[in-house]
């Protein structure tokens, strides 16, 4: 049977169903698990969420995780990804995407190796730097894995440091569970207001004026707002991008008092029923996988990893 040390990890169960004839009739369902308890056992599967009393459960097993994502599907996600975080100041080496926004946000200032940078790999390295010395602005490059594990190894032998790992997650929006009916309702709007604008510059220690283009300069944008006796307590950014196929979801904050409480989850599906009305089918986010609070709350969504990068500096 399994443990509370294969929660987040992918399971096969085979349940009792039913007897027929004197036999007994069995049904497997794989998936990612997400709780498990003394009387259930719940796993995110590909069709939704699936709860299986412990006393329907023949036998249930870790197994390996699924297949790699391919190059393909990597590069399309990092592209719908910038596309929701566009940095107002951008250049191209080749493939290679280079991006500035006055240091605001890793994201929004950092090079993103995907694809053929036109030369040798040391020499688009050499460009990077000379990009972002030209700009003011420390060399950091993106390295999503393992696609640019190469780019990984040069940055290495240069002495280049890492940022902790982040996890780019995802979901199709079908099998996003329903919430709690008892919260209080979330607003969309297209242009941030000033109090959603308070909660996010704390978060991110400030907001100088680029980070106004980087939340606003997308097509299909709305910010979430959950407000309770007339104080904002939970707020959210969603876009569309990557071809209508991806909804985004970037800055999903509570207010510290108020957490806990399911008010991420009401912003998140209120982004999702806006998402699906602008024809998405799946939804991403990205996590510092060491902020165990946030991936445990995607994981009990259903989240599962696509892929990680780290952020990579360059030395002083």
């Amino acid at each position: 049977m399994l443990r509370q040390q294969d929660v987040g990890h992918r399971i096969v169960v085979r349940r009792i169903v039913g007897i027929r004839e004197g036999r007994t009739l069995f049904s497997d369902a794989l998936g990612e698990l997400v709780e498990l308890s003394e009387t259930h056992i719940t796993l995110a599967t590909d069709q939704g969420r699936l709860r299986v009393p412990v006393d329907e459960v023949h036998r249930a097993k870790r197994v390996p995780p699924a297949r790699r994502p391919t190059a393909a599907a990597v590069v399309a996600l990092e592209l719908a990804a910038d596309e929701a975080w566009p940095a107002p100041v951008r250049g191209r080496l080749g493939d290679w995407l280079l991006r500035g926004a006055a240091g605001w946000t890793g994201r929004a200032n950092s090079a993103l190796p995907i694809g053929d940078p036109d030369r040798p790999l040391p020499a688009a390295v050499d460009a990077v730097e000379r990009w972002y010395t030209d700009h003011g602005q420390p060399a950091l490059v993106n390295t999503p894995l393992p696609l640019a594990a190469p780019v990984g190894a040069e940055l290495d032998a240069r002495g280049w440091a890492a940022r902790p790992p982040v996890l780019v997650q995802t979901l199709p929006l079908a099998t996003l569970p329903p919430g709690r009916a008892d919260l209080p309702p979330a607003t969309l709007t297209s242009r941030p207001t000033e109090d959603w604008l308070e909660i996010t510059a704390g978060r991110k220690g400030g907001l100088p004026d680029v980070a106004r283009h980087v939340l606003t300069a997308v097509d299909r944008v709305r910010f979430a707002h959950v407000y309770a006796d007339g104080q904002l307590l939970a707020v959210g950014r969603g876009t569309v991008t990557g071809e209508r196929r991806w909804l985004g979801l970037t800055l999903i904050e509570v207010r510290p008092e108020a957490r806990r409480q399911g008010l991420a989850g009401r912003v998140i599906r209120a982004l999702a029923d806006w998402g699906r009305a602008e024809g998405a089918t799946h939804v991403f986010l990205q996590v510092e996988q060491r902020n165990a609070p946030a991936v445990a709350l995607y994981r009990g969504l259903g989240f599962t990893t696509h892929h990680t990068y780290l952020t990579r500096v360059a030395p002083a």
